[in-house]
């Protein structure tokens, strides 16, 4: 999904008029729409001298939103695509046999775990990992500089053979596949996401095997609120739910994150800290997880 200005060569209906209008009531891009009363902006449009264009606009991005839908696939469909994924070894053999063979391409992998549980550890490794053994590069994002090249480069160090005079050179091809970026709020995130996507669409990024998140707590917990430890469900000034903000962001980053792994045959990595309220029930990691599991590609 994108703002609403990209689509208006695609689409004549969403011209400067439509956007001015939504702009008006907080809305700038597809996303916007999913947290939005549609009922009540049809309503506001109704009463704007251009009403017929402004209900025909609403309309083209729901359709919009209805195509990102994808078909349905029946079991055995589902079973040979699974069947068709091949595994990427983290490097670590113990939790290759605990993920029975390793990341999967084409799926979404989500490490949760408390605060300086060894996620950022295995995130670094598998990076190392796949740039070495598969010869792929890797996107990392980075929410909290967490991103060590020197620990990388440990990791690395361990597989070489010492007597191997051509160690420095292996060592700076895979580090130099290693692609890092730091992300520090959701919306940078969704940009670099989509322009992933893109540079997919039109074969620029080809060689890259993995794309990993870490982490996406820091990203999420913001845009969730700010009451309380992590303002699960604070409103802010003007009425919105901040918990409904967010909950739209995720739909949006986990459906990216889905259309990068299936349609491209990606491993996706995201690790995500386990967050408990004063009554011990878990809220973002276990949001997310249901929230991912139940976009289906």
């Amino acid at each position: 999904m994108a703002p609403l200005e990209a689509l208006a060569l695609e689409y004549p209906l969403i011209d400067s008029n439509f956007r001015k209008f939504c702009a008006s009531h907080g809305i700038f891009t597809v996303e916007d729409f999913l947290v939005h009363d549609l009922y009540a902006l049809a309503a506001f449009a109704e009463q704007d001298c251009s009403s017929d264009e402004l209900k025909q606009g609403i309309t083209q991005v729901l359709s919009i939103l209805d195509n990102q839908h994808r078909p349905w696939l029946n079991g055995l469909e589902l079973l040979e695509n699974a069947e068709q994924k091949k595994h990427l070894s983290t490097g670590c053999e113990r939790i290759d046999v605990l993920l029975q063979g390793g990341l999967r391409e084409g799926h979404v992998t989500e490490l949760v775990g408390p605060s300086s549980s060894g996620k950022t550890q295995i995130c670094l490794q598998a990076a190392a990992n796949v740039a070495k053994k598969y010869a792929g590069m890797v996107v990392y994002l980075d929410s909290g500089n967490s991103f060590s090249p020197k620990r990388m480069a440990q990791f690395l160090s361990r597989s070489f053979n010492p007597a191997n005079s051509e160690v420095n050179q292996i060592l700076e091809r895979v580090m130099s596949s290693i692609m890092h970026h730091s992300v520090f709020d959701m919306f940078t995130l969704l940009d670099l996401l989509h322009q992933l996507l893109h540079d997919f669409k039109s074969q620029i990024c080809c060689q890259v095997r993995m794309v990993i998140i870490d982490s996406l707590s820091s990203l999420i917990s913001p845009v969730l609120g700010g009451g309380g430890a992590h303002g699960i469900c604070s409103i802010n000034t003007i009425g919105t739910s901040l918990s409904s903000i967010g909950h739209a962001l995720m739909v949006s980053a986990g459906f990216l994150l889905k259309e990068l792994a299936h349609e491209h045959n990606l491993s996706v990595v995201v690790s995500i800290n386990k967050y408990y309220k004063i009554d011990g029930r878990i809220n973002l990691a276990w949001d997310w997880v249901k929230l991912v599991d139940c976009i289906n590609f």
